[in-house]
């Protein structure tokens, strides 16, 4: 409740969900499955509980570490040029710079691509999973569903992707470029992280975390 200074004291706080785009305030109630609480200043989704949406979470960040390691392990893509050809890979591709000046930004484009979807991808089954088969939340799972959430903004794999297909575009007229299976690997990991992103309810996961 608001003291004599027209703050909210700490015990006010409890049950209340500020919008992650205008942070307007509101008194968290239940949701029915399927539906969904909005921000009625900017209509931005609070709350939008899903039957069995935790197990789906789970299993799309199953596949999502699967769909990085084949894309790391196939090739992405094959490149031909006068009867000479160089397969590459997903990693090849992220650190074609490695060993000039871009060194810093060849590593930031792998950790973009690889190295954080991974991150997430573990520290949501971390989270998720012990609550999902009805256990106690993990040590430290408050920690890591607030890394995953930080994490998000500098998860681009569909970035990525949109360049690669750009550059494909332009060296089109230069040389043959067939796509390898690691490519739609990769196109189906951004598919997969797209959706997982929006079935994930997050005032539900902080709620089952916080109950415990």
């Amino acid at each position: 409740m608001a003291d004599g200074t027209g703050f909210i004291g700490a015990e006010g706080l409890e049950g209340l969900i500020a919008c992650p785009e205008c942070d307007a305030l509101y008194r968290a109630a239940e949701v029915a499955p399927g539906t969904r609480a909005v921000c009625a200043r900017c209509h931005t989704v609070l709350i939008s509980p899903r039957r069995r949406a935790g197990m789906a979470v789970i299993s799309l960040a199953l596949a999502a570490v699967v769909l990085v390691a084949g894309a790391l392990w196939f090739p992405f893509l094959r490149i031909d040029a006068r009867g000479f050809w160089q397969d590459a890979t997903l990693w090849e591709v992220a650190t074609s710079f490695a060993g000039g000046p871009l060194l810093a930004l060849s590593f930031a484009v792998a950790a973009a691509i690889v190295v954080i979807p991974l991150a997430r991808a573990g520290l949501i089954l971390y989270t998720l999973a012990p609550v999902v088969f009805d256990r106690p939340p993990a040590r430290h799972a408050r920690e890591a569903f607030r890394w995953s959430e930080a994490l998000r903004p500098w998860s681009m794999a569909e970035i990525f992707a949109i360049g690669c297909a750009v550059s494909l575009v332009k060296i089109a007229d230069l040389a043959q470029v067939s796509l390898g299976p690691a490519f739609w690997m990769f196109a189906a990991l951004v598919v997969v992280t797209v959706v997982q992103d929006r079935l994930v309810c997050r005032w539900s996961v902080w709620r089952s975390i916080e109950a415990a």
